[in-house]
């Protein structure tokens, strides 16, 4: 599916950010404005053009805000927040030092959080312990009664923020009566911009601390705790409920069994043998001549290489043979919602495999693409994989009565 670029990666990514506009993350015509003045492939304008209408509309945001126009504020700077983070996308020759991917990804924090202040229910901004120092995230509370409820612990992906939650999974939840914790983990939006976290395999020593914390919190229902991974969150959840059993639910937006298996599927097989036995000095110059025909494996590389911390990209490449389900999934043993999409270009088949390797309780259920659901993660049928997901866990999560005598 295209969507205002043949460009696969620039539709896609376009798509992502208007999918947003179901929970007040976009307005389509800002979007439709914005993209067709961008070139295909062309990611200095993708950066200025994005930058221009998030600026545009942060400025709206702000002056609502002081006029006391509380309602059209928080619209402005929620959307502009996530223009934020789409205008920074592409920019990762060296974004770990680069000022404007430090300018970009802060001003898409700070306006979420001044939104985030203005929403209609309450959302608490915390700090999670882990190890030697401490996760961002957000609280996202149906309401100020205190009542333990159902609660989402949102695990985001390979290139997402802790703000971007909202527009996936919070709003949604909380009209269903869900609480939502969400957080950065290492290799993740201010985890890694601000703390240069990066990426583990091991996430059950992320998740496990996450949960620790939501034990601690009045509002979170102990007995309804459900792990949810978005893209690459699909493999580190999964991963963490093979060791942490304090879970009611999993689910995997969408299923990843191997992540090394999903980069090399399509690669050469003397390309494959070089990378895995550290040939970089053969295999760098040649993925770099097929970086330079392919936005999308041009930035999943490079952003692989900064999240990774690797030396190159065929560093990065074998350090994603560690993420992987082999001799794990089994261990999981709550009941487990797996997604696939028809049409998914980075995980396909994958969730096939994770549902073989399971023996708890799970569902498959495939998106198509004729439902408008078919891309990864269901990009552009947010309300399709919300409605999907909340009537399964309601399902799940409601105890079954007991036939009485």
């Amino acid at each position: 599916m295209r969507f205002l670029f043949e460009d696969e990666s620039f539709s896609f990514e376009t798509l992502r950010a208007a999918g947003f506009a179901n929970d007040g993350g976009a307005d389509l015509g800002e979007v439709v404005t914005t993209a067709r003045a961008i070139g295909e492939g062309d990611e200095e304008a993708w950066l200025r053009e994005w930058r221009a209408t998030a600026e545009r509309v942060h400025a709206i945001g702000t002056r609502a805000l002081a006029a006391g126009h509380r309602v059209s504020a928080r619209e402005a700077l929620l959307r502009a927040s996530n223009y934020y983070r789409t205008a920074e996308f592409y920019r990762r020759d060296d974004p770990a030092t680069d000022p404007e991917v430090k300018l970009l990804s802060t001003l898409s924090r700070e306006t979420f959080a001044t939104a985030a202040s203005l929403l209609d229910t309450p959302v608490e901004a915390v700090r999670i312990p882990y190890e030697s120092t401490s996760l961002p995230g957000y609280l996202f509370l149906v309401d100020d009664s205190g009542t333990p409820r159902p609660t989402i612990v949102f695990t985001s992906g390979f290139d997402s923020t802790l703000e971007e939650a909202y527009f996936v999974i919070g709003a949604a939840a909380l009209r269903r009566g869900y609480n939502v914790l969400a957080y950065d983990g290492p290799g993740q939006g201010a985890a890694l911009r601000e703390q240069a976290l990066t990426f583990r395999p091991d996430w059950e020593a992320v998740v496990t601390p996450v949960v620790d914390y939501a034990l601690t919190r009045p509002e979170i229902a102990p007995d309804q705790l459900v792990l949810l991974g978005y893209s690459l969150g699909g493999y580190l959840t999964a991963r963490a409920a093979a060791h942490d059993h304090r879970l009611a639910a999993l689910v995997l937006d969408d299923g990843l069994y191997s992540y090394y298996d999903a980069h090399t599927q399509l690669v050469p097989p003397f390309l494959r043998e070089w990378i895995e036995t550290g040939r970089d000095d053969l295999a760098d110059p040649v993925v770099g001549l097929l970086m330079q025909g392919s936005t999308q494996l041009r930035w999943a590389l490079r952003n692989g290489v900064w999240t990774f911390g690797a030396a190159s990209a065929a560093d990065y490449i074998r350090r994603t043979a560690d993420y992987t389900l082999d001799g794990v999934a089994h261990l999981i043993d709550c009941p487990t919602l797996i997604l696939d999409a028809e049409n998914d270009q980075f995980f396909r088949g994958q969730p096939q495999r994770v549902q073989a390797a399971l023996s708890c309780p799970h569902t498959l259920i495939t998106l198509p693409e004729a439902e408008g659901a078919g891309e990864h993660c269901h990009m552009g049928a947010m309300a399709r994989f919300h409605q999907i997901t909340f009537d399964w866990l309601d399902t799940t999560l409601t105890p079954t009565p007991r036939p009485t005598n």
